[in-house]
C-alpha cells in the first residue's frame, strides 16, 4: 500500500467507490435488457435487507464467505493464490459428518467444537498436499489448487454414492440426518423477537465466522507468525536473509488458510443442511477470493465484502423471482462486475485517490520569520529584534 494513502482509504474508501462503479454500470446493463434499474435495485436491497427474512439469508451467506475469504487472505499475506477453497470447504464438510455421525455428542456446543475441529482438520489436510508441492518441488499452488478441487469433487461423489450412502434411502447422494442433539440453535432460537422464521438458515456459527475475523486479525498484526507471514509475502530474498524458511511459511500459511476455509462447513453442512449432501460448497470457495479481494486482505474489509456478496446472493434471488425477465445470468454479470471493478480495475481508482492524498499530504507549511545569524555563525549570538 503506498505511504500516502490511510488504511481506512484502502479498505472503505476505495471498495466503496469501486461498488458505485459497478452499480452504476449494472445500472446500464439492466436498462439495456429494457428493465428499470432503479427498480431492479429497490428489489435487490429490500430482497435482502429489506426483512427479518431477507436478513437471514443475507447473514447465513455472508458466514460461508467469511470463512472462505478469510482463508483466501490469509495465503494472499503470504504472496499465495489459493483458488482450492471449493475442494478444502468439501472436505471440511466430509470432516463434520464423520466427526457427528460416528459420535454420539450429548450437546451440540460440544459438538460444535469438534466439528470445529474436523472441519479445520480435514480442510488443512486437503491444502496441505498443494502447499507441499509448492514448497518442495516448485509446482504453482494456482494449478495445483484448481486440480484438487476437482480431485475433492470426484472424492465427494465416490463417498456420497458409496461409502456414506444411507442404506433404502433412494439413492439420494447424502449422509443420514444428523442427531438432534447436535442441531445449532438458529436467528430463531436466539433472537425470536426480531421476526426471523423457524426455517431461517442463520445459525449460531455466524459468531465463529466473526470469532474467526478477531483471530486472524490477531495472527496477522500481533503475532511474530504473523510477521514472518507478511515478511516473506513482501520479499521472499528479504525473508530468507532475515531467517524465515520459505518452506515453514508456506506450509503453515496455507494449512490456516485451508482450516479457516473448511471451517465454512459448520455452517453449510452442520447448521444448515444438517447433513452432508453433494455440493455444500456451492462456489463459496471462488466467492471468497472476491471477498478476499474487496476486502483488502483485512478481516474487517472481508466482513464487508462477504456482507456484500451476501446480499448479492439473496438480493439476486429474489430479483429473478419478482421481475419478469430477470435471469441467474443478469445476477451473475452484475457479481462479475463487482470483482472486475474491484479486482483487474482497482489501479483505475486507486491510482487518483493516491494522488489526492500525496498532494494533501505535501501542502507547504507556514514558516515563521527569524532573525539571520551573525557572521560567525554562533547561534548563541543571534539576537530577535523586538
Amino acid at each position: 500500500m503506498n505511504d500516502a494513502l490511510p488504511k481506512w482509504a484502502d479498505i472503505l474508501l476505495i471498495p466503496f467507490i469501486n461498488l458505485v462503479l459497478a452499480l452504476v454500470v449494472s445500472g446500464f446493463v439492466v436498462a439495456l435488457i429494457g428493465k428499470d434499474p432503479f427498480e431492479a435495485l429497490y428489489i435487490l436491497v429490500n430482497g435482502s435487507v429489506g426483512s427479518a427474512y431477507g436478513w437471514g439469508y443475507t447473514l447465513f451467506y455472508a458466514t460461508n464467505f467469511i470463512f472462505t475469504g478469510l482463508g483466501v487472505a490469509v495465503a494472499f499475506h503470504a504472496r499465495m493464490f489459493n483458488i482450492g477453497g471449493e475442494g478444502q470447504a468439501a472436505l471440511g464438510g466430509l470432516g463434520v459428518a464423520l466427526v457427528l455421525l460416528w459420535v454420539p455428542w450429548p450437546h451440540w456446543t460440544v459438538a460444535l467444537v469438534a466439528a470445529s475441529l474436523g472441519a479445520a482438520v480435514f480442510g488443512a489436510a486437503w491444502a496441505a498436499i498443494p502447499a507441499y508441492l509448492q514448497a518442495r518441488r516448485g509446482s504453482h499452488i494456482v494449478i495445483t489448487t484448481i486440480m484438487f478441487n476437482f480431485i475433492a469433487s470426484a472424492l465427494m461423489v465416490y463417498l456420497l454414492s458409496r461409502v456414506l450412502l444411507v442404506p433404502g434411502a433412494g439413492g439420494s447422494p447424502e449422509t443420514a440426518r444428523f442427531a438432534e442433539a447436535v442441531r445449532l440453535p438458529n436467528a430463531y432460537d436466539v433472537l425470536p423477537w426480531m421476526g426471523f422464521s423457524r426455517s431461517t438458515p442463520l445459525n449460531i456459527s455466524f459468531f465463529l465466522a466473526l470469532a474467526s475475523c478477531v483471530f486472524v486479525w490477531a495472527l496477522i498484526w500481533r503475532t511474530r507468525l504473523g510477521y514472518e507471514i507478511r515478511a516473506f509475502g513482501h520479499s521472499e530474498p528479504a525473508a530468507l536473509y532475515a531467517g524465515i524458511s520459505p518452506f515453514r511459511i508456506t506450509m503453515t500459511a496455507m494449512l490456516i488458510s485451508g482450516a479457516l476455509i473448511g471451517l465454512m462447513a459448520t455452517n453449510s453442512v452442520m447448521g444448515e443442511a444438517e447433513r452432508l449432501v453433494i455440493d455444500p460448497v456451492q462456489g463459496a470457495g471462488f466467492v471468497g477470493i472476491a471477498v478476499a479481494l474487496m476486502g483488502r486482505s483485512h478481516p474487517v474489509g472481508v466482513f464487508l465484502a462477504a456482507l456484500l456478496f451476501g446480499a448479492l446472493y439473496q438480493g439476486g434471488g429474489e430479483l429473478t423471482f419478482e421481475m419478469n425477465g430477470m435471469t441467474r445470468e443478469i445476477i451473475l454479470v452484475i457479481q462479475a462486475l463487482v470483482i472486475l471493478f474491484t479486482g483487474a480495475l482497482d489501479n483505475m481508482v486507486r491510482a487518483p485517490i493516491e494522488r489526492i492524498f500525496l498532494t494533501a499530504g505535501r501542502r507547504p507549511q507556514p514558516t515563521l520569520p527569524t532573525s539571520p545569524l551573525p557572521s560567525d555563525g554562533d547561534p548563541k549570538d543571534s539576537k530577535v529584534e523586538p
